[in-house]
């Protein structure tokens, strides 16, 4: 297995919901190497704080002379992901700046893409395997996020065999953890006592996954990274609702969760996670203590329920 200590390592996104706690991580025993194009500078000082080196660059249309070329590994956790219908910049950004940034560290030993789930066609609550139909998944709540996605995927790959860069393509499933994810944008409505968008097709199924499980797959999803790229799934072995979460949210701080069922939001998403299991292993985070410790680490405040 790939030993992530003493590597020169290489992140985008290392300021976003996903990205932070896993750049955090690594700098404790890597050289770690922050891409982005840090309009706020106050991501920039949280990042060096913790032993990042932060280099500004925009995927979409910069040189990247600045980007180090010279790095063992690449996690691309950078993703753009407009509300308006601005596909040009979008595509730009998700799908040719995979392949310019593969082109310029193309001889890393390998090179992880960090895609998403919803890349898939919607199939109800039908677990997708990575075989499975890809479509038009998120377009009700983000015009370009699913295209772009699916255009990225496809770079990558052109670009994994053009370069001989081993590459990983890992889809992933509701991330969440003390650093953020959509049920901490839930448990926001839920304490503000704002009701939570559900799709009407309930329950809300998902795989959420932990940011300690997606830390500790990260050498493996390194370690099986080949020419042609291997695509995988990446999720939480366990299968856990919209309604479920919110409800355990909500006994946790003593309130009542209130749905809105709407047809402008995604239905259920699933990942089948047989090759997952078989090539990373199972994820080791329980659902409902992941958010417990979600509660306590973003509203040390509250008393949870139990506690």
């Amino acid at each position: 297995m790939v030993d992530l200590r003493g590597m020169r390592i290489l992140i985008t996104g290392p300021a976003s919901q996903v990205g932070f706690p896993i750049a955090r991580e690594l700098a404790r025993t890597n050289e770690v190497i922050g891409v982005a194009r840090f309009g706020d500078p106050r991501a920039r000082t949280r990042l060096e704080d913790v032993g990042v080196r932060c280099v500004a660059a925009d995927l979409a249309s910069d040189a990247l002379e600045g980007v180090p070329a010279d790095v063992d590994y690449v996690l691309h956790f950078a993703v753009v992901k407009s509300r308006a219908l601005d596909f040009e910049y979008d595509l730009a950004a998700n799908a040719e700046g995979v392949g310019r940034l593969m082109a310029r560290c193309r001889g890393a030993k390998a090179f992880l893409v960090c895609s998403t789930t919803g890349v898939y066609a919607e199939a109800g609550r039908e677990p997708r395997k990575e075989g499975d139909p890809l479509g038009d998944n998120h377009r009700v709540m983000l015009p370009t996020y699913s295209i772009s996605k699916i255009a990225a995927e496809a770079v990558a790959r052109f670009a994994a065999r053009e370069f001989g860069l081993p590459t990983t393509v890992a889809r992933l499933n509701v991330p969440y953890g003390d650093n953020g994810g959509w049920p901490a944008f839930h448990l926001e409505l839920l304490l503000a006592g704002q009701p939570i968008a559900v799709s009407t097709a309930q329950p809300n199924i998902y795989n959420p996954i932990h940011e300690d499980d997606m830390l500790a797959h990260l050498p493996r999803l390194l370690d099986i990274a080949s020419v042609p790229a291997t695509t995988i799934n990446w999720a939480g072995s366990e299968q856990a609702s919209i309604e479920e979460w919110c409800a355990h949210l909500g006994h946790l701080v003593s309130r009542e969760p209130r749905f809105l069922p709407t047809d402008r939001t995604i239905g259920s998403l699933t990942a089948e996670l047989t090759r997952m299991h078989d090539l990373l292993g199972p994820t080791r985070v329980p659902w409902r203590e992941g958010m417990r410790r979600m509660v306590s680490a973003r509203h040390p405040e509250i008393r949870l329920a139990g506690a």
